[in-house]
């Protein structure tokens, strides 16, 4: 498939109600581009696809709202929405944090979260510049249901502007005072 018809596709998995079939994903996967570990610093929303895979609702009921790449040592896996509706990096159930490697994956070299306290790895591909399929990898016993792989998505959110400087206020300048006038007194 062409670039835009993989966007296209995503665009149509993206909305779907559910299921959606795994064999799809899996076929988008393949036709995606690879990413560099360093192009995903930054902030991400994420979305689970809905194939029925447990860890849906496990991400629902934790509030998942994204993932984080501060540098490559520095990754959220787990950026969640408190009740408050602050963000916080759910390291309990993350089990720690995580760092970004490029790592081989069905026989392509691209971006990788390595969790620190888990046997999980979360691959990634580029649907475009501000979007990343994901899919999750490791120890089957956690994170294959009936065989098949966890997908989400991933969409960059903007960064964040920095507070406007004030503007510097202008000191009022003293009036010059008048030059004394040739009998030596100010006027």
């Amino acid at each position: 498939m062409s670039q835009e018809q993989n966007r296209k596709l995503w665009r149509a998995l993206r909305v779907a109600p559910g299921p959606v079939d795994p064999d799809e994903l899996d076929a988008l996967w393949a036709d995606l581009a690879v990413v560099e570990a360093s192009a995903l610093l930054g902030s991400w929303r994420g979305f689970a696809f809905p194939t029925g895979h447990p860890l849906e609702r496990l991400l629902a009921r934790s509030r998942w709202h994204g993932k984080r790449f501060v540098t490559l040592h520095d990754a959220k896996p787990l950026i969640c929405r408190a009740e408050d509706g602050t963000l916080h990096s759910d390291t309990k159930a993350g089990k720690g944090e995580a760092s970004l490697w490029n790592v081989e994956f069905r026989g392509e070299v691209t971006a990788t979260m390595v969790y620190d306290g888990m046997p999980v790895f979360d691959h990634f591909k580029r649907v475009d510049e501000q979007t990343l399929m994901g899919v999750m990898n490791g120890k089957p016993d956690l994170v294959l249901a009936d065989g098949r792989h966890f997908y989400f998505g991933l969409e960059r959110e903007p960064e964040p502007k920095p507070e406007p400087k004030p503007e510097p206020q202008s000191q009022p300048h003293p009036e010059p005072e008048p030059e004394p006038e040739p009998d030596g007194h100010r006027v």
